[in-house]
């Protein structure tokens, strides 16, 4: 089985930086992508930033680029996300996933998932 823990988050005001940590443990064998998806209240789930484990190729959503940054230490197996000049648009509850597919799918086809952490900028 494969287990995803995340880290960070928490409140902070507009401008401000939050980092966001997920390990995964378990079979991480072969895992192609991990990244975070967000939920705000009344929307639907979306992307924000993905990274191709064996590769280091990054994905983010328009809303995010050039202020949020993911990396990863592979020999952790444990992805970093890494948020600048928040805005209140960004308050969300962030989930960790990763999963033996491309980063170009969406949210629906990762099946290991963390338990999400709050981040709320006001």
């Amino acid at each position: 089985d494969v287990q995803l823990v995340e880290s960070g988050g928490g409140s902070v005001q507009t401008g401000g930086s939050l980092r966001l940590s997920c390990a995964v443990s378990g079979y991480t064998n072969n895992m192609v992508c991990m990244g975070w998806f967000r939920k705000a209240a009344g929307k639907e789930r979306e992307r924000v930033s993905l990274i191709f484990v064996t590769g280091g190729g990054t994905k983010y959503a328009d809303a995010v680029k050039g202020r949020f940054t993911i990396s990863q230490d592979k020999a952790k197996n444990t992805a970093y996300l890494q948020m600048n000049s928040l805005k209140s648009e960004d308050t969300a509850v962030y989930y960790c996933a990763a999963d033996r597919v491309p980063c170009d799918l969406q949210s629906s086809w990762y099946n290991y998932w963390g338990q999400g952490t709050q981040v709320t900028v006001s």
